[in-house]
């Protein structure tokens, strides 16, 4: 007769046999979210990520990349990511590529932005500045022209202008183009890009006369290193601050920042348990990453638009800048 360990032993290598003639769906991975996109909203998402995981106890994956609002659209785009995190509305460009593929979405804004201008902290005589100063250094005729800060205004000492800011496959690039200068993607081109905002932080905190700009939360994270600017868009200097968002003041440089969720992405159980913890605990964590949560009801009506299948976006496929909350949330999305 068999004894007792003789027995759990050859239980085991049955066992082992089984799952090897199996094959790997036995052992079969857990499910993956994948999200890419926008680096502004990438700590909201990555917040999300972590603590849905946590509560699912690791029975489901979630991938969070950085490409760009620009590039998280390609992808999306492309069917290869089931969200894309973008700091601006799709484009009509992007619309198109979604469609000819057969991709549709939602999209649903999850939270407010102070986009930030910023100087080095060593920089005294700068407080605030005109959107017109602004344009006057960034508009695509500056390059080569604008050189130092008394380029800009003669009352600003001969110091040379250094300029950090979003990089072209940027939501935040297309966003402060369109809002300083007038049209997206019009900017000079010599300064020093990067789609990784932790980067324009380090170059705006090691140069005495840099200029940068970047969404509030990197700024809230080193405002040991950086000065923010208060932005004057006609009604005098406003510091960019979540109370300034919420009240309509901080313009031209507020701005919903959001996610789109493929239409077919959702049918998957994995995805709308991600999509519903991510609206029912957007709030607090938000908050918790230094961005400027929507009212309560924003989040609840993004949850409404997807049980009502209203997909689409509510801008046509423009960039758009100076709306508001109230005025966001009023709009009805169409493909």
């Amino acid at each position: 007769m068999m004894n007792q360990p003789a027995r759990q032993s050859t239980a085991a290598v049955i066992a082992m046999l089984g799952g090897l003639l199996l094959g790997p769906s036995a052992f079969a991975a857990p499910p993956v979210v994948k999200v890419d996109g926008s680096s502004t909203v990438f700590p909201i998402t990555e917040a999300v990520a972590e603590e849905f995981q946590k509560a699912r106890k690791g029975a489901i994956n979630v991938t969070v990349g950085i490409s760009g609002t620009g590039g998280g659209f390609k992808k999306f785009c492309r069917g290869e990511t089931d969200i894309a995190n973008a700091s601006r509305p799709i484009l009509k460009k992007e619309m198109d590529d979604c469609s000819k593929a057969g991709i549709r979405y939602y999209e649903l804004p999850v939270a407010y932005d102070a986009l930030t201008v910023m100087v080095n902290p060593q920089n005294s005589f700068i407080k605030s500045m005109t959107v017109a100063e602004l344009k006057k250094i960034w508009e695509p005729g500056a390059q080569g022209r604008i050189n130092s800060w008394k380029d800009v205004n003669p009352a600003w000492p001969d110091q040379k202008l250094k300029l950090y800011g979003a990089g072209a496959d940027s939501g935040t690039f297309d966003y402060f183009t369109e809002a300083i200068v007038g049209k997206a993607k019009s900017s000079r081109g010599d300064y020093t890009a990067s789609e990784d905002d932790n980067v324009l932080v380090q170059g705006i905190a090691g140069d005495k006369g840099a200029l940068g700009y970047f969404g509030f939360a990197y700024y809230i994270e080193n405002q040991k290193k950086l000065k923010a600017v208060a932005i004057d868009g006609g009604n005098g200097p406003v510091a960019p601050t979540p109370e300034n968002v919420d009240n309509g003041s901080y313009q031209p440089l507020s701005r919903p920042i959001f996610i789109y969720v493929s239409e077919k992405s959702l049918d998957k159980p994995e995805i709308r348990d991600f999509v519903d913890f991510y609206m029912k605990s957007a709030r607090p964590l938000v908050q918790e990453v230094k961005y400027i949560p929507l009212p309560a009801k924003a989040y609840s009506l993004n949850l409404d638009h997807i049980a009502r299948k209203k997909l689409g976006t509510v801008f046509g496929g423009q960039n758009e800048t100076g709306l508001t909350i109230e005025q966001l949330m009023k709009r009805e999305a169409q493909l």
